[in-house]
């Protein structure tokens, strides 16, 4: 298996490392930015063919990665597609979370055989990517051919290997960005409250791993404590009027708070009545 990546960003350069630790040979590289190709020459070495050309890539490997920003995919695969006259014997897949293989549709005409592969993880850069990779799920897309050579790969590079279907592509995106894009937006929500108070963030780290440790072990629903665990009116009531001048953390409190009532009426541990009085301050919140 020869294998090109175009793309020479984090995910892409994490994966070419990762694989050629375990024995693969990547060939090529691709980029438009030459800076991006310096940082990846560093950690894939002399041998690797470094271009601005994703046609040489094609031309030197049987396996492509394409590892762009998602908004890229459609014209690296539209560009492909019109440069060559038979894909055959090459798989091509991108490492998006969001997009299916749809997105590399024209070039299943040219014999090519398509699929996906990404990586549920947070990347914030190279170093991180290549620490992470291994402790990590995997999850693939693509036809019986596409499937079997994607879980030689992603057995390489994770920590296990899982397919799914194209058109939960969107939704299995969503669920990640809601664990964690947006608990980065939270803690900056809660961030901006703290800094009322005078007291760093760095106080609340402790908590914040308590509270994941917890997850990992019981999960969300049996994990959630607080004052609406306990039906504490009057604390949530406290909390609503000490940041009424704060539009966005009030609506926040109301939303996250409202779907906690949720968790709290699932477990069946408070009475109805002071759920329903919960509920009703938090609807009142505008």
């Amino acid at each position: 298996m020869k294998i090109g990546i175009i793309g020479a960003g984090k995910v892409g350069v994490a994966i070419g490392y990762t694989l050629s630790r375990k024995g693969f040979c990547v060939v090529s590289v691709s980029d438009i930015n030459k800076e991006q190709l310096s940082k990846a020459k560093k950690y894939l070495g002399e041998k690797c063919v470094y271009t601005v050309d994703n046609d040489r890539v094609v031309a030197l490997s049987d396996t492509i990665a394409i590892t762009t920003q998602d908004r890229e995919i459609k014209a690296v695969a539209k560009n492909i597609f019109e440069s060559f006259e038979s894909l055959e014997n090459k798989l091509f897949f991108h490492t998006s979370g969001a997009h299916s293989i749809d997105e590399l549709s024209p070039l299943e005409k040219k014999g090519a055989t398509l699929g996906a592969l990404h990586p549920l993880q947070t990347f914030p850069d190279i170093e991180s990517a290549i620490d992470v990779l291994p402790g990590t799920y995997i999850f693939i897309e693509g036809n019986e051919k596409a499937i079997q050579s994607l879980t030689s790969i992603g057995s390489q590079i994770g920590y296990r290997v899982l397919p799914i279907e194209g058109d939960k592509k969107v939704l299995y995106h969503l669920s990640a960005v809601f664990v964690c894009n947006l608990l980065c937006a939270l803690l900056y929500a809660g961030e901006n409250i703290m800094e009322k108070t005078g007291i760093h963030i760095e106080a609340f780290y402790p908590i914040i791993r308590a509270t994941l440790k917890n997850i990992e072990k019981k999960g969300p629903l049996m994990s959630l404590t607080g004052p609406i665990v306990r039906g504490d009116i009057e604390t949530v009531i406290s909390h609503i009027n000490s940041i009424h001048d704060m539009h966005l953390q009030k609506n926040i409190y109301k939303y996250l708070s409202l779907t906690a009532l949720e968790m709290v009426k699932k477990r069946n541990i408070l009475d109805s009545n002071i759920l329903s009085k919960i509920k009703k301050v938090l609807e009142g919140i505008e």
